[in-house]
C-alpha cells in the first residue's frame, strides 16, 4: 500500500458515506425540515445567536479537533498503521459521525438543551442528572489540563501567545465586519484570511515573555469573559479563522501525500497486545478508544454539538455538513497522521534508530515508542513527518511547515479551552436546576452567566497552577469515551423512542461502544492502575477510584436504557 492509494481509498470512502449514508440519516432518522430552530426562535444574542453555516462549521470543527486527532493515532502505530486506520474509518463512518450529527440534532430538537439534559428525558432522570455531574467533572479537568499545557507551550514558545493574541484581535475585527458592519462575507473572509497570517508573521516577530503562573492569571480571566460575551464577539469569528488555518494545513497535506506515491515503510501490523500505556501488553481491542480518540469518536464532540454548536444552527438541514461533515474532516486529519508516519516517519528518524527498527519487528512498539518521545513526543514528530511530507512531494520549506503543523495545536487547544469553559457553565447551570423555585434568589445569582462561567474557570485553573490535575489525567481518556458511550446510548433512545425509528444502525453501534468502553475501563483498573502503586500510592487510590465510579455509571446507564419507565417528562 502506498500513499496515493491509502488517501484516494480514505476520500472516496468519505464521500460517499456523506452522500449517502449521511443523507439517509437526515432523512430517515432526523427528518431534517424547514422549521425554525432555537437559534432563531430563542435568540438573545448571547448565545442563541443563528451563524453562517460555514462559520458555525469553523466553530465546531475547531471546538472538536484538537492535539488528540494527531496524538492518538501515532501512538496508535505501536499496533502498526492499518488496525489504527481501520478504526479511524470504522469509528468515523459507524459511531463518530452518527454520534456528533444526531448529539446536535436531538438537542435542537430540544431548544438547545445539551445531551445529558436529553438523557434525562428520554431514558430517566437521575440518568440526566448523574450524566451532567461527570460532564461537569470533565470539563474541569479539561480546562486544567489544556490550561497547564498551554501555559508551557507560551512559556517555552513565546512568539505563540504574541500570534495568539494577535489572532483574538484579527477574530474582534472579523466579527465587527460580519456582524456590525454587514461586510460581504466573502470579502470579510479574506481580510480575516490576510490578518490571521499577519498575525503568525507578527507574532514570530514581537515574542511576548512570561511565566507559567501569569499564563494561569491571564487564562483565568480570559476563559470567563471568552465564554461569557455573546458568541458571534469573538467565539464565531476565532474559530472560522482557526478552521482556515486547519484547512490549509489538510490541503497541503492531502496534496503532498497523493503526490508522493511512496509506500507505506512502518509495518502494517505488529501485535494484537503492543505495549500503548504505560509500557504494558495493550490489547488492541477494547482498548483502542482509548487511544484514538477524537479522530475516530469521542464524547466530548456530544458536549460541544449540543453545547455552543446547537444553539447557533440557523436551518436544520445546515446540521448535517456542520456536525457529520465535521467528523468526517477530522477523520481526514487523522488518515493523514496515519499515511504521514506510515511513510515518512523513518525519514525523520536517527538512521542508527531506523535501522533498529527494522532489524528487530518483534521489538518494534518498544523503540517506536522511544523514538516518538526522543523526537518531542506525538505531536513533534509528526510535525516533522508532515513537513517532510510536503518537501518531498511539494517542496515547500520543512521549517516552515513544520511550524504550520505545530500551529494546529496551540490554536486548537486554545479553542478547546474557551469553549470547554462554556460549556462547563451551561453544565453548572443545569446542574443547578433544582434550585431555581426552591431557592430563586440563590439560583439568580449562581446561575449568572459570569458567576456560571467563574466557578469551573477558577476551580479548572486551580488544578492547573499547582499541577494537581496530572493524578487525574491518566483516567481522561475512559472518562473522555465513557462520555461518548452514554451520549451514543441517549441519541439511540431519542432516536428509537421519540423519533419512532427502527434505529437498529444506531442502536447496535451504540450498545458495541457500550461494551467496548466499559471492557477497556475494566482492563484499565486492572492493569494500569496497580502499576501506579509503587510511583504514587495516593494517585494509584485517586484513579482506581474515578476509574471505577465511571464503570458504575456505565451500569447504571444500561439498566436504566432498558428500564426507561420512569423517564422525565
Amino acid at each position: 500500500m502506498n500513499t496515493t492509494l491509502t488517501v484516494i481509498i480514505g476520500l472516496a470512502l468519505y464521500y460517499l458515506i456523506y452522500r449517502y449514508y449521511g443523507r439517509y440519516l437526515e432523512r430517515t432518522v432526523v427528518g431534517s425540515g424547514e422549521v425554525e430552530t432555537p437559534a432563531h426562535r430563542l435568540c438573545d444574542n448571547v448565545d442563541f445567536i443563528p451563524a453562517n453555516k460555514y462559520v458555525l462549521f469553523g466553530h465546531h470543527f475547531a471546538s472538536i479537533a484538537g492535539a488528540a486527532p494527531i496524538v492518538g493515532p501515532v501512538i496508535a502505530m505501536v499496533w502498526g498503521w492499518l488496525p489504527g486506520l481501520l478504526w479511524v474509518w470504522f469509528g468515523n463512518i459507524f459511531i463518530g459521525a452518527v454520534h456528533d450529527y444526531l448529539s446536535l440534532m436531538s438537542s435542537v430538537r430540544y431548544d438547545g438543551h445539551s445531551v445529558q439534559w436529553i438523557a434525562g428525558r428520554v431514558i430517566r432522570k437521575r440518568t440526566g442528572y448523574l450524566f451532567s455531574i461527570f460532564v461537569f467533572f470533565v470539563l474541569i479537568l479539561v480546562v486544567a489540563a489544556f490550561g497547564s499545557i498551554i501555559g508551557k507551550i507560551f512559556v517555552k514558545e513565546a512568539a505563540v501567545p504574541s500570534a495568539y493574541m494577535l489572532k483574538i484581535g484579527a477574530a474582534l475585527v472579523l466579527g465587527l465586519l460580519m456582524y456590525r458592519l454587514r461586510v460581504n462575507f466573502l470579502a470579510s473572509t479574506v481580510i480575516g484570511i490576510a490578518m490571521l497570517a499577519a498575525a503568525v508573521v507578527l507574532g514570530k516577530a514581537f515574542p511576548v515573555h512570561a511565566g507559567y503562573q501569569t499564563w494561569m492569571i491571564v487564562f483565568f480571566f480570559y476563559i470567563i469573559i471568552a465564554a461569557s460575551i455573546p458568541v458571534n464577539i469573538l467565539l464565531q469569528p476565532r474559530d472560522y479563522l482557526n478552521a482556515w488555518l486547519l484547512i490549509a494545513g489538510l490541503a497541503a497535506g492531502g496534496a503532498a501525500v497523493l503526490l508522493a506515491f511512496k509506500p507505506m515503510a512502518l509495518p502494517a501490523f505488529t501485535s494484537f497486545n503492543a505495549p500503548a500505556i504505560g509500557g504494558r501488553p495493550t490489547p488492541f481491542w477494547p482498548v483502542i478508544p482509548l487511544i484514538i480518540a477524537c479522530g475516530s469518536l469521542s464524547g466530548f464532540h456530544a458536549m460541544v454539538a449540543s453545547g455552543t454548536t446547537s444553539k447557533q444552527l440557523a436551518k436544520e438541514t445546515e446540521g448535517l455538513f456542520v456536525g457529520y461533515g465535521s467528523m468526517l474532516t477530522e477523520g481526514f486529519l487523522s488518515t493523514l497522521v496515519i499515511v504521514c508516519m506510515g511513510a515518512f516517519a523513518y525519514d525523520v528518524m536517527p538512521t542508527a534508530t531506523v535501522e533498529t527498527l527494522k532489524a528487530s519487528p518483534p521489538e518494534f512498539a518498544a523503540g517506536y515508542t522511544a523514538a516518538v518521545k526522543s523526537a518531542g513526543g506525538p505531536v513533534g514528530i509528526f510535525s516533522r513527518a508532515y513537513a517532510e511530507a510536503a518537501h518531498s512531494a511539494l517542496r515547500l520549506p520543512r521549517d516552515f511547515m513544520t511550524i504550520l503543523a505545530s500551529m494546529w495545536v496551540a490554536s486548537f487547544a486554545m479553542t478547546t479551552l474557551d469553549t470547554t469553559n462554556r460549556l462547563a457553565r451551561y453544565t453548572f447551570v443545569e446542574i443547578l436546576a433544582p434550585l431555581k423555585e426552591r431557592l430563586p434568589s440563590l439560583y439568580r445569582l449562581l446561575a449568572n452567566r459570569w458567576s456560571a462561567s467563574t466557578v469551573p474557570a477558577a476551580t479548572g485553573i486551580a488544578l492547573a497552577w499547582t499541577g494537581a490535575w496530572t493524578v487525574i489525567w491518566p483516567a481522561f481518556g475512559g472518562a473522555n469515551q465513557m462520555l461518548a458511550s452514554i451520549a451514543m446510548m441517549t441519541v439511540a433512545a431519542w432516536a428509537v423512542r421519540e423519533q419512532r425509528v427502527r434505529g437498529l444502525n444506531i442502536l447496535v453501534p451504540a450498545l458495541f461502544l457500550w461494551l467496548t468502553v466499559t471492557l477497556a475501563v475494566l482492563w484499565f483498573i486492572v492493569e494500569v492502575v496497580p502499576g501506579f502503586m509503587a510511583k504514587s500510592p495516593v494517585q494509584a487510590y485517586v484513579l482506581g477510584a474515578i476509574t471505577l465510579a465511571m464503570l458504575v455509571l456505565n451500569l447504571v446507564l444500561i439498566y436504566d436504557f432498558f428500564r426507561p419507565e420512569k423517564a422525565g417528562g
